[in-house]
Order: structure tokens, then sequence, then C-alpha cells
């Protein structure tokens, strides 16, 4: 009994000696969490709620009500949905067809899968200039134009310009997503397969029933990632067209940089907020999706 009470006693002792080494080794990563994301997400909402810097004074929501009401931030709201909404979609879809359609076995499959995945090794200066050897006025795609007896089209500063980009996004993700989905494939037992091609099932009904649901945690994976990235295609954007591009590629990352450059932090910080909030809200409804389409397989 004393041996077994010794025991117990070292054991108490070795695990507040285990946490106090633990909390030891976290607290310069807790530190750099606190100082680089947690006191600036406060400064975020603070600066949110005053006048200006200087005076200080609580507005409350006047912020949040002025910047909704901007034409910019309301141009740039809508182009970026309506790029997502497209884009993110698509980058989904498409490459989840990729990788099923990798999984037959199809003439030159190593060659499509290294097209695909070739765009991930490309800088992004690079992609830009590929673009604009493509996509100028006096580019590639033009003088193919007119050699059919067509007008050409100035790509970036037209009705076209947000189709031009959602290729160059597609383009440049479809790749990795593939990979993900190729490898979530793999991961499927093999014998639930066996035994709906035994009932005879359709491939279709196979798809349905028992890939999208192994699938489903990896679509919301894929979804949030393409999501970001969409919101990440400022950078090719803005070194194709500038600072103030033509109307339908006025991302809301064009109107945080040129507020940033003006020092308006005010409008900056509520605009952040409400962009943070949109996408809790989005991320939220596809875990919610995942888990309603997942849940038996987790069970």
């Amino acid at each position: 009994m004393k041996t077994d009470k010794k025991r117990a006693k070292s054991s108490k002792r070795m695990s507040k000696k285990d946490k106090k080494n633990s909390v030891l080794y976290l607290s310069p990563s807790l530190l750099g969490v606190l100082v680089f994301f947690v006191l600036p997400f406060f400064v975020v909402i603070y600066y949110a709620l005053v006048d200006n810097p200087i005076n200080h004074q609580i507005v409350g929501m006047d912020n949040f009500i002025n910047i909704m009401q901007n034409t910019a931030f309301q141009q740039a709201a809508k182009n970026t949905a309506t790029f997502s909404l497209i884009a993110v979609p698509l980058a989904v879809v498409l490459s989840l067809a990729m990788a099923m359609l990798l999984e037959q076995n199809i003439p030159m499959r190593s060659q499509f899968r290294t097209f695909f995945l070739s765009p991930m090794m490309v800088p992004v200066a690079s992609i830009v200039l590929i673009w604009q050897v493509l996509f100028d006025y006096h580019g590639v795609i033009n003088e193919f134009i007119k050699l059919l007896g067509a007008d050409p089209i100035d790509w970036f500063k037209s009705s076209y310009s947000q189709l031009v980009i959602v290729i160059l996004f597609l383009w440049k993700n479809l790749g990795y997503n593939m990979i993900l989905f190729m490898a979530a494939l793999n991961a499927i037992p093999k014998d639930l397969l066996e035994v709906a091609t035994m009932e005879s099932a359709t491939e279709l009904q196979q798809f349905w029933y028992i890939k999208l649901r192994y699938l489903s945690p990896t679509i919301l994976f894929v979804g949030i990632l393409s999501l970001i990235n969409s919101f990440k295609v400022f950078r090719e954007i803005y070194l194709l067209t500038g600072d103030y591009p033509y109307d339908a590629l006025y991302m809301l990352q064009h109107f945080m940089n040129n507020t940033f450059r003006s020092l308006d932090y005010q409008k900056l910080s509520a605009a952040a907020i409400i962009m943070a909030l949109v996408m809790s809200l989005i991320i939220g409804i596809l875990f919610f999706v995942e888990d309603h389409f997942g849940k038996d397989v987790e069970g």
C-alpha cells in the first residue's frame, strides 16, 4: 500500500513537472501569438469603433455604416463575391472530375497530371508574363482573332476581364486540388465499391452514395482552400492591371490596399471586420454541409 502511495505521489509530481515544462516550451509561441495575432485583432476592433486615431472618440457602428454605403467598397465586394462564386465551385468540381478521370486507364495519364501540376512550380511574375503575352491587346490570342477576321478584344478592360482571371485561377490551382482528391479517392475502402458493383449499382450511384460520403472532408478542405486562394488572386490582378484596374477587376484587396495607403484606419478596420465575419459565415456553412454529408461515414 505504501509503495502504491509513493508511486501515486511521484506520478503527480511528474505530471506537474511535465505541465510546467510544457508551458515553458510553449511560452515563446504563445507570446508570439499574443503579440502578433491577439493584440492586433483587438486593435482592429478598437479602430473600427473610434472616429480617428487622434481623438479616440467612440462612434459605435458609424464606421460600419459608412463603409457599407461606400460605392468603392460595394463595387469591390460585388466583384469579389462574383469571382469567388464562379471560381471556387469550378475549382472544386473540375479538380474532382480530373481526379476521377485519372483513376481510369487513359492514355498519357502522367503527362496530363504533369501539365496541371506545373503551375505550382511557376512564380507569380512568370504567370503574369504568360497572361500578358496571351491576353494583351497586341497579344497572341488577339493576333489569332485577327486572322479569323474579327476585331481584337482589350481583354483586361472589357466584360471578359473577370473570365480571363478565372481561367488564370483555375490553371494555377486545379493541379494541387486534383492531387488532394486523388489521395482521397485512393483512401475509399475498395470492398465497399466491390460490393456495390456486385449489387449492380451504377457508377453514378456509387459516386453519390459511397464516394461522395468519403470525399466530403476533402471537398470541405478544397473548398476552403480555394476560397482563400480566390482572395489571393489580387496579386496577379495587381501585377497585370495596377492599383485601379477595370471596374470588373476591382477586388476587396484593391480597396484595402488603397485605403491603407490613404491611412484611413477606421475604414480599413471596419472593412476587415466585415470581411472576417463574411468569411467565418461561409466557412461555417461549409462545415455544416460537410457534417450533413459525412456524418454517416464518421459514425
